[in-house]
């Protein structure tokens, strides 16, 4: 007696032309109850056996109706919408829409999420960085920075990750991509014979005491623009820094907290430092942030930037 065969084990069949087929539950519509049969197909019954094998043990968990409704394009802008915009800060997901919008969906957004595989992402980190620019300024590259491209794979990688948590894929194929490493980037130091030029431009511009700050602290222009005098302990010659302003690509500034634990932090400054702050403060006493324009009723952030 034939031995009865084991549910999702297949069934193998030679056909009409030759060759040999393996057929497989793969699973079942969610709207008719019907099952969803696949097939694989070889030249013996032997690579028949092993490709129908590799298949069973790939859709073995996996919403084989729901993955079948996706595109490349269909789940990063569901991802997008459900996942990352609620719980990250506005200018993180602009930059998010950017990449999936501009970068991704023109370039593989027709691929099937199923079928998305290592090498269409490998291809399309390739081609950001030969050609990815949108809008090319004179003596700029064509290509996306290393850094860019390196943002656009952790973006997809946090994107199919959650395509595996929701079973419409087995398993992530930007895990096995080979990302590219960032440039090393010398840093800029204003050099000394520089600075007494750079306090007699900020001294014009009615900037002194938020320039000399800079220098003296290291705090970024973000953090200086959205500095309170709550934050400043003039006796114990030290800034808290908790806030800062952002752009966003639209040019509008956000306020928010440090993007890490570690950009909160205590600063300890130099007493000239400590002197510039009081003279600013006596110069409009009621505004709550340090570097203000009384007269606009606003901080000076696009006066800095």
């Amino acid at each position: 007696m034939a031995k009865k065969r084991a549910n999702g084990e297949g069934n193998i069949r030679k056909r009409k032309d030759g060759r040999w087929e393996g057929r497989y539950t793969a699973g079942y519509d969610s709207n008719t109850g019907k099952r969803v049969i696949r097939n694989v197909l070889g030249k013996t019954q032997v690579e028949v056996k092993e490709k129908l094998k590799a298949a069973l043990e790939e859709v073995k968990g996996i919403d084989v109706a729901r993955s079948e409704d996706y595109t490349v394009a269909t789940w990063l802008r569901t991802w997008y919408e459900l996942y990352a915009k609620p719980n990250v800060r506005t200018a993180t997901a602009n930059r998010y829409e950017l990449i999936i919008e501009s970068y991704t969906i023109p370039r593989i957004g027709n691929v099937k999420l199923k079928e998305l595989t290592t090498r269409h992402l490998q291809k399309l980190y390739k081609e950001l960085l030969e050609g990815g620019r949108i809008h090319i300024t004179k003596n700029q590259d064509k290509g996306l920075s290393t850094t860019t491209v390196r943002s656009v794979h952790l973006m997809l990688h946090c994107a199919l990750d959650r395509a595996v948590k929701e079973r419409l894929i087995p398993r992530n194929p930007s895990e096995d991509c080979i990302v590219p490493k960032p440039r090393k980037l010398d840093m800029k130091i204003l050099p000394p014979e520089h600075i007494h030029a750079y306090l007699e431009a900020a001294q014009a511009r009615g900037l002194m005491p938020m320039f000399y700050l800079e220098l003296a602290s290291g705090l970024r222009k973000g953090e200086l623009v959205a500095l309170r005098w709550v934050d400043v302990d003039t006796q114990g010659r030290t800034i808290s820094v908790s806030r800062q302003y952002v752009r966003n690509p639209d040019g509008s500034l956000e306020l928010t907290r440090p993007k890490t634990e570690n950009s909160v932090r205590l600063v300890s400054i130099p007493q000239a430092a400590v002197e510039l702050l009081i003279q600013e403060h006596d110069k409009h006493p009621d505004a709550p942030i340090c570097f203000s324009r009384p007269s606009l009723g606003r901080c000076t952030t696009r006066t800095a930037w």
